[in-house]
């Protein structure tokens, strides 16, 4: 495992304030998905943001009500729409990993967001509990697709991020290989030239090593 270093990454999450993050998931649709009404996802919204420590906090729509598959179409970067990789039809299996748990409501907060640019070149095995050991908590698939929705420029060439909260469970119990990352695609095979640029949400084995790759994570989830 490379030796482990402090969650100091040189990007630094600048995130709207949680009114102007309910106001872009209306503009988007996504509180409709969610089956959330306009005035609730503006009111939790609104409520958070006067509780201390609401700045810099990210809001997120619960994936059971939003799955990945239907907010990875709303990223954007450089005016091309967002996709889930063809050999990944079953993204919305991916569920968070035995421990993780998300707050039970359809609307919650996510506190102290990183990017993890330290960790890149990590496989997500070494990654997963080095990060326990920090007290930090990985990002499941959709919280990372809300922080693109809020920031783009999280997302950035050559400094895209895992999730690798998010992980799908075998018929057996075990843990599927793929691990679920959120990048840039090159408009390479499958993906078609086209979407050369676009965001792309695919996956990595869990034992290999990217060096464009860091592991996304929080301090928090709360209501």
């Amino acid at each position: 495992m490379p030796e482990t270093a402090p969650v100091t990454s040189t990007f630094r999450p600048e995130l709207p304030d949680l009114p102007a993050q309910a106001e872009r998931l209306i503009e988007l649709g996504v509180h409709e998905r969610a089956g959330v009404a306009a005035a609730e996802l503006r009111s939790f919204a609104a409520a958070a943001e006067v509780s201390e420590g609401a700045a810099g906090t990210l809001l997120a729509v619960h994936p059971d009500r939003a799955p990945a598959s239907a907010l990875a179409p709303l990223l954007r970067h450089e005016g091309k729409p967002g996709f889930v990789v063809t050999d990944m039809p079953d993204v919305d299996l991916f569920t968070p990993l035995e421990g993780l748990a998300l707050p039970d409501a359809p609307l919650y907060l996510i506190t102290g967001i990183d990017r993890g640019d330290q960790m890149a070149d990590w496989s997500p095995n070494e990654a997963l509990p080095a990060l326990g050991e920090q007290g930090r908590t990985p990002l499941v698939l959709t919280e990372g697709i809300h922080w693109v929705l809020q920031q783009p420029a999280a997302l950035e060439r050559n400094h895209c991020f895992m999730t690798i909260g998010s992980r799908l469970r075998k018929s057996n119990g075990a843990k599927d290989a793929r691990t679920p990352a959120i990048w840039i695609s090159n408009g390479t095979g499958r993906d078609g030239g086209e979407r050369r640029n676009a965001p792309k949400v695919g996956w990595c084995w869990a034992g290999n090593r990217h060096t464009w790759l860091g592991f996304a994570s929080a301090t928090g989830r709360r209501l």
